[in-house]
């Protein structure tokens, strides 16, 4: 029998280079979402406005929504409350890695900047269905720091048109303030 020895095997369809690298780009830690401490009226108007839906729903009997909108609201206080955990963020040559999770050039579609409760974010839309969007926070680098490194991978979008949820939720921000300001 005709073997090949372990050190002169190569595998079929290799794309890759025998001495070629990952390059890191860009590496940073910053805060998992944007996070703004929230006043006592925040949550008292939250916490009001809550019962009165409750009471509505619990007129009409729906009580299974009426749990829901309790876990809803447990939830929203539970983030707006506890302040999130640093993640670590690497831009290589082979594609974003956001702590244990990398996501390559191809499964990735466009970038643009948003800025959410004063945080600047950048905003990498997937092809993929799941996640659909990395929204990771930039911490102390530059919009522009960022931008003439991920545009040699992917097209930048300098306005990204609001879909009709995200224009209602500003809507409804600049109209009913929950923290009075």
């Amino acid at each position: 029998m005709d073997q090949q020895s372990p050190t002169t095997f190569q595998p079929p369809n290799s794309s890759f280079p025998p001495n070629s690298d990952i390059q890191t780009f860009l590496s940073w830690s910053a805060p998992g979402r944007p996070f703004s401490k929230k006043g006592r009226q925040f949550y008292a108007t939250v916490i009001l406005l809550m019962m009165l839906i409750e009471i509505i729903l619990f007129l009409f009997s729906w009580y299974e929504l009426m749990v829901v909108v309790l876990a809803l609201v447990f939830l929203a206080i539970v983030l707006y409350t506890i302040p999130p955990k640093d993640f670590h963020y690497k831009i290589t040559s082979e594609g974003i890695r956001v702590e244990d999770n990398f996501y390559i050039w191809s499964e990735l579609y466009d970038f643009y900047f948003k800025t959410v409760d004063n945080v600047d974010t950048l905003v990498v839309r997937s092809g993929v269905i799941l996640p659909g969007e990395l929204k990771l926070t930039l911490g102390s680098l530059s919009r522009e720091h960022v931008r003439r490194i991920l545009v040699n991978y992917l097209p930048y979008r300098e306005y990204v048109k609001p879909t009709f949820v995200e224009s209602s939720a500003d809507w409804l921000s600049r109209n009913f303030p929950l923290d009075g300001k």
